[in-house]
């Protein structure tokens, strides 16, 4: 039984290490010139480039509205604080418009080619969190993008209710506090843990391929890093450098 166990998990591995996929971190922003990461100059870099996926943060603002952006704050102002109005008076540092979720999806809707990866940021609270999940589920529905859209998040919270609304959504967790077991028993799809996750348990790229979840890795900023985790079976690695990375695929 043994033996079955780690000749399919090897077989599983070398598929993944043949296709391990690109997506882009907050867009591929460290072009020449440099842009601003979360922004539509960004997302549109990431078309160009023809990777997996570009992924991006939504927040909420104090009246509701949904956001683009990774921080707490945008300027000075705490976002879950501040109502849209005032936050679209500070322009991203590209000169960009501050980022609705809406106005995202507009932008990677002109390219069905490229996965968008939307990470939900945790709230203050429960309550909080579901809205943002009902609220930005209910726009991907309305702009019909269910299949470019595929979801990660810290919150186990979210995940739980974004795979409770739209069972058919694929979702990642984030944090790197549970097995690969323990994911595939909440419902889950799949682990995106930081690469020193996976250093501490070299085991899990494996396992969770056996189970038939996604693997991913952020954010693999090297290149050796980035040939050792697509080695050991890594389905997907998410990073600031997408054009150096992808020339290695």
């Amino acid at each position: 039984m043994n033996k079955l166990f780690c000749t399919v998990t090897f077989m599983i591995a070398m598929i993944f290490h043949a296709q391990t996929q690109i997506i882009a971190h907050r867009g591929y922003w460290q072009t020449v010139p440099p842009t601003t990461e979360n922004s539509l100059k960004s997302l549109e870099n990431a078309q160009k480039l023809k990777v997996y996926g570009s992924e991006f943060d939504v927040r909420m603002c104090k009246d509701g509205v949904l956001v683009i952006n990774h921080d707490e704050h945008h300027g000075t102002m705490e976002i879950s604080e501040t109502p849209f109005k005032d936050l679209k008076k500070v322009k991203l540092s590209n000169g960009e418009d501050f980022p609705t979720l809406k106005s995202y999806l507009k932008k990677g809707k002109s390219d069905r080619s490229l996965k968008l990866i939307v990470e939900i940021k945790p709230a203050k609270t429960e309550a909080l969190e579901n809205e943002i999940v009902q609220k930005t589920l209910q726009m991907i529905r309305n702009m019909k993008m269910d299949s470019q859209c595929e979801f990660i998040s810290f919150s186990l919270n979210i995940c739980k209710q974004i795979k409770k609304n739209e069972p058919t959504f694929k979702v990642q967790y984030l944090n790197g506090d549970l097995s690969p077991q323990q994911i595939k028993a909440e419902g889950l799809d799949g682990i995106d843990y930081h690469y020193s996750v996976f250093e501490k348990n070299p085991t899990w790229i494996s396992e969770a391929n056996a189970l038939g979840l996604i693997t991913n890795s952020w954010t693999v900023n090297d290149v050796e890093l980035y040939k050792k985790l697509k080695a050991q079976g890594i389905g997907f690695v998410t990073t600031n450098i997408p054009d150096r990375l992808k020339d290695l695929q």
